[in-house]
C-alpha cells in the first residue's frame, strides 16, 4: 500500500547529500551515454535525451531509490542490428514495446522470479560487471597521451584520500573540479568529454516513432523488444539488490518492474533508446552520500543542465577524471572476498560464480551469464538433494512380505536410483512399499512408481504403496497408471 509518508522522506529525507551526488552522477553519465549511442548505432543526442527522460521519469515512478537508470550497455549492444538494418524509427517503436512487456511482467509479479538467483550466481554478475566496467575503461588508457597516467594518478589519490580530509563534498566530485582545473590552466593534451561526440543544444522533443502500424512492423521489432525488456528487467532487479544491501534498506520490486516500463516508454516518446538500471552509476551515487529518489531526479536534471546550458564547460572535462571514477566504482563492485572464499565455499558454489563470471564478461550479455548460473545451481541443487534419497529393505519372519522403506526426495534425478533398490526376481507374495517418509514430485517419479508396480505385478507378487502424504497421493493419482485396469498393456507397450 502506497505510503505518502515514506514517499515524501525518501525525496526529501537526505537533499544535500543527494544534491552532491546527483551532481557526480551526472558528469559521469556524459561519457557513457556517448558511447552507448555508438554501440547501438545512433546519433549521442539519443543516448542523451534516454538518460536524461529515463533518470527524471524513474525517479518518480522506481522502486528502488537512489538508484540509477539510463542509457545501458546491456540494452544498447541488443539494438545494433535494428538500427543497421530498420533505422532510429524502429528503434524508438521496439523501446516502446519493451517498456509496455515490462509493464505486463509487473502486472504478472515476474519479479519474484529473483529468488532463483542463488547467491553465488549474484555475487558472479556482480565481479563481471566490475570487470566490464574496468575493461570500458581501456580505450581511454592504451595510446593515449602520456599525460593521461598522472592525470589519472592524481585522480584516485583525491577519490581515495580526500575523505581522510571531510567527508562534506563527494571526493569524485573534486576528482573532477580539480583535474579540469589543472588540464584547462596548464593546457595539458588530454583527451575531453568533448572528443567523445557531438552534444545537444537543445531540450529533447515529444515524437511518435514513424513507422507502420502493421504486423510486419510487429514481428520486426518484437524479438528486440523481447530481449531488451529481458535483459533490463533483470539487470534492474539484480542492481537493486546491490542497493539494497549496500545501504540496508528494502525496495518494491514490482514497483521497479512497472518503474521501469514507464520510463522505457517516455525516453522513447523524446527520441531516446531504452535502458535499465546501471550498476556502475548507481554505485557512484550511493559511495557519494546519495540515499534517495532526489539523488536520481536531480541526476537526470542536472545532465539536461549540463548538456543545454553548460555545454562548454562540460566539453572540457578531462577523460582520466571520469575513468578515474569508473576505476574507483570497479573496484568498489568486486567481491574481493569471493576470491579468498573459493578456497572455503563447496566446489559448486565457486563453480556457478566462476561461470557466471566468465560467460557475462565472455559474452558482454548479462541474461545469458545469469541464465547458465541459474541453470548450474539448478543442476547442482538437484544433483545434492538425489544424494540424500535412500531406500531400506526388511523381509517378514516369515520371508512371505518384503517392505522397502523410501526416504527422500523422488523425482527425475532419483528416479533412476528408486528403480535400482528393488529385486524384481525375489519370490515373495507381498510387497510393501512405504513412502511415509517420501515425497513424490514430478511425473518421472510417479511413472517409475507405476513401473515397479507393473513388474512386480507381472511376476505375480502383490504390492501395496503406503503412507503417501496428501500432496504426493494427489499427484499419483492424478498421473498414475498402475491402478488402470489395461495398466499390464501400458507396461508392455513401453
Amino acid at each position: 500500500m502506497f505510503n505518502l509518508d515514506q514517499y515524501r522522506q525518501e525525496w526529501f529525507g537526505n537533499i544535500r547529500n543527494d544534491a552532491l551526488s546527483g551532481l557526480v552522477v551526472a558528469l559521469a553519465l556524459v561519457p557513457e551515454a556517448i558511447a552507448f549511442s555508438i554501440i547501438a548505432g545512433v546519433d549521442p543526442k539519443v543516448g542523451l535525451y534516454a538518460s536524461v527522460v529515463i533518470a527524471i521519469v524513474i525517479a518518480f515512478v522506481g522502486g528502488r531509490p537512489a538508484m540509477i537508470s539510463a542509457a545501458t550497455a546491456a540494452t544498447a549492444v541488443l539494438f545494433g542490428s535494428l538500427v543497421r538494418d530498420h533505422g532510429l524509427q524502429y528503434l524508438l517503436a521496439a523501446t516502446i514495446l519493451a517498456g509496455v512487456l515490462q509493464l505486463a511482467a509487473g502486472w504478472l509479479n515476474l519479479q519474484s522470479v529473483m529468488r532463483f538467483v542463488s547467491r553465488s550466481v549474484m555475487t558472479g554478475f556482480v565481479n563481471a560487471l566490475a570487470i566490464l566496467i574496468f575493461m570500458a575503461q581501456l580505450p581511454e588508457l592504451i595510446d593515449v597521451p602520456w599525460l593521461t597516467y598522472p592525470m589519472l594518478a592524481l585522480g584516485l589519490a583525491i577519490i581515495y584520500l580526500f575523505p581522510r580530509l571531510t567527508r562534506a563534498v563527494p571526493s569524485p566530485l573534486v576528482c573532477i573540479v580539480v583535474l579540469t582545473a589543472l588540464a584547462w590552466f596548464s593546457g595539458m593534451d588530454l583527451h575531453t568529454v568533448g572528443q567523445m561526440g557531438d552534444l545537444p543544444r537543445a531540450l529533447p522533443e515529444l515524437l511518435l516513432p514513424q513507422v507502420p502500424l502493421n504486423l510486419e512492423t510487429l514481428m520486426i521489432i518484437l524479438p528486440y523488444a523481447v530481449a531488451v525488456a529481458a535483459v533490463g528487467l533483470l539487470e534492474s532487479l539484480m542492481t537493486a539488490q546491490i542497493v539494497d544491501d549496500a545501504t540496508d534498506t528494502g525496495s518494491d520490486k514490482r514497483q521497479e518492474c512497472l518503474g521501469q516500463g514507464i520510463a522505457n516508454i517516455a525516453s522513447a516518446f523524446f527520441g531516446g533508446m531504452a535502458g535499465c538500471a546501471m550498476i556502475g552509476q548507481s554505485g557512484i551515487n550511493v559511495r557519494s552520500g546519495g540515499r534517495g529518489r532526489l539523488s536520481t531526479f536531480l541526476a537526470g536534471a542536472y545532465l539536461l543542465v549540463l548538456m543545454v546550458v553548460l555545454g562548454d564547460l562540460l566539453r572540457i572535462i578531462p577523460m582520466p577524471a571520469l575513468v578515474a571514477i569508473m576505476i574507483m566504482v570497479s573496484i568498489g563492485t568486486f567481491d574481493w572476498k569471493s576470491i579468498v572464499n573459493l578456497r572455503d565455499h563447496p566446489r559448486s558454489s565457486s563453480f556457478v560464480m566462476l561461470a557466471t563470471v566468465a560467460f557475462v564478461v565472455g559474452t558482454h550479455n548479462l541474461a545469458i551469464g545469469v541464465l547458465v548460473g541459474v541453470l548450474l545451481s539448478g543442476v547442482f541443487f538437484a544433483w545434492k538433494i538425489s544424494q540424500i534419497f535412500g531406500v531400506r529393505t526388511e523381509l517378514s519372519e516369515d520371508g512371505r512380505v518384503r517392505s522397502y522403506h523410501v526416504s527422500g526426495q523422488l523425482f527425475f534425478a532419483s528416479a533412476e536410483q528408486f528403480m535400482a533398490a528393488f529385486d524384481f526376481s525375489e519370490r515373495v507374495e507381498t510387497v510393501v512399499i512405504d513412502l511415509t517418509h517420501a515425497h513424490i514430485w514430478d511425473i518421472s517419479s510417479v511413472a517409475s512408481i507405476d513401473k515397479a508396480v507393473l513388474k512386480f505385478r507381472r511376476n505375480g507378487v502383490e504390492v501395496s504403496l503406503r503412507g503417501l502424504n496428501q500432496a504426493s497421493a494427489t499427484i499419483v493419482d492424478n498421473l498414475g497408471q498402475h491402478q488402470r485396469a489395461d495398466a499390464d498393456a501400458i507396461l508392455s507397450s513401453h
